[in-house]
């Protein structure tokens, strides 16, 4: 696996692989309707995996319950063990369970609900940038159970947390920490393995949950040097299929008191039968990780490989990410076009995921993102009236932002493509403005 550090800029896929890399997805570079079109919202959606979709549509065709003795039955219950293994796979996690749920956001509430209904303590830290099921979760049970939120300041320097701010606001008497992997505003990756062992050196039984969502799909996880008791993912943002949540809660934490039926198992969190679909999906995306990884590696274990396909992802994505700062072949890049505007711009990219917010000097947020619209490019407006982004523009001291979010099915040619969408855009803004457009 290769040190992804050692390549600030990044180190885009040869040009075969992106090509095949392409078409292992869906709408890549045409919608559902056959128009040509660039998707740079896959911080909110994401590209899907052609494998996933049908083995999505295989799965669920079969109607057979997996909690019964026969053939069929084994067969679906074989396609959850594989699934349910390559969640640990994804979070190298040992011990603990697996939970699978509706979405990502429900599994943060009840893996939130158990720690603070359940563990002592005057306190609970979590941050300014959570997206709102981690945010909202800690305030709902924080006040239920009469204790004080704690909430850590971004650094509007790197848009990020630092690990200071959080470390400090955690005492003998935290009973939980919850914290985001990366926000999905600036990208800003928050030092988690910092975070961890800091924090359980001031309270070495300390809860900790983390919401990796956004970051999972961009870059490495890995519990053995991140020890939690809880993180989610939601398989739609990686590749996958909507309607699901996955999580993995540590030996301890499995064991709180939890919502279940009473004739299950201590440790098991799944309400009702869980879809066999979601873990058949989760199988496919991890093949793909892998599939990617057997370029660069000549490992034959699962989990190496899946480590060097999501480092390579995260390295094409880092490319990706300098080209469109700095500039691609012919086109300009956004530091440096004229009217535009790069928030949040730590010049670190190995410490960023591969989301970018703008704005420009003549049109606010939402008009951009419908000029881009007109041009066949699809982003996203965040501002500060939407429950999604107001608590995190605020701490940044931002009234909105254009965010631009590719996925490593992205091509260099696409960042360029985009740059001169962008130039046009910013150009006729000043033209309308200044009353010189033709």
């Amino acid at each position: 696996m290769p040190a992804t550090k050692h390549h600030a800029n990044g180190l885009a896929f040869p040009e075969a692989l992106m090509r095949a890399v392409k078409q292992r997805f869906l709408n890549v570079d045409h919608d559902h309707h056959g128009r040509e079109r660039l998707y740079f919202d896959n911080a909110g959606g994401s590209f899907r995996l052609k494998a996933a979709v049908e083995r999505f549509a295989q799965v669920d065709a079969i109607p057979d319950n997996a909690e019964r003795i026969h053939a069929t039955a084994a067969e679906l219950q074989e396609i959850q063990a594989r699934g349910t293994a390559d969640v640990r796979t994804i979070f190298n996690a040992q011990g603990g369970s697996v939970y699978a749920s509706l979405t990502a956001s429900g599994a943060m509430f009840d893996m939130v609900r158990a720690v603070a209904e359940n563990v002592p303590g005057t306190n609970m830290v979590t941050t300014v940038l959570e997206h709102p099921s981690s945010f909202d979760a800690m305030s709902l049970y924080a006040q239920r159970a009469g204790r004080e939120l704690r909430v850590a300041r971004s650094n509007p320097e790197t848009g990020g947390v630092d690990a200071d701010e959080i470390v400090r606001l955690v005492d003998k008497e935290t009973c939980l920490l919850n914290v985001i992997y990366a926000s999905n505003i600036s990208g800003a990756k928050l030092d988690l393995e910092q975070i961890v062992r800091r924090a359980r050196e001031i309270k070495p039984d300390l809860y900790i949950v983390v919401d990796a969502v956004q970051h999972a799909p961009h870059g490495l996880i890995d519990l053995q040097k991140t020890p939690v008791d809880g993180i989610n993912m939601a398989p739609y943002k990686f590749f996958g299929c909507r309607g699901s949540g996955l999580s993995w809660v540590s030996d301890r934490a499995a064991l709180l008191p939890h919502h279940k039926l009473a004739g299950k198992k201590p440790d098991f969190w799944d309400l009702g039968s869980s879809a066999p679909w979601q873990f058949a999906v989760v199988t496919e995306v991890v093949d793909h990780v892998c599939w990617l990884g057997g370029h660069f590696s000549d490992a034959v274990e699962r989990r190496a490989l899946f480590e060097a396909g999501i480092a390579h992802i995260e390295l094409h994505e880092r490319a990706l990410l300098a080209a469109l700062l700095d500039g691609s072949g012919e086109a300009t890049g956004l530091r440096n076009i004229e009217g535009v505007k790069v928030f949040l711009d730590h010049p670190d990219l190995t410490k960023r995921d591969l989301i970018i917010g703008i704005g420009f000097d003549h049109l606010d947020c939402t008009q951009a993102v419908l000029e881009y619209g007109k041009r066949g490019v699809t982003v996203y407006e965040r501002v500060a009236s939407s429950i999604y982004s107001k608590r995190m523009l605020d701490s940044f001291g931002l009234e909105g932002t254009v965010r631009v979010s590719p996925l490593h099915c992205n091509s260099l040619a696409d960042m360029e493509k985009f740059l001169h969408v962008t130039q046009e855009i910013a150009l006729s803004a000043k033209g309308l403005r200044t009353g010189t457009a033709g």
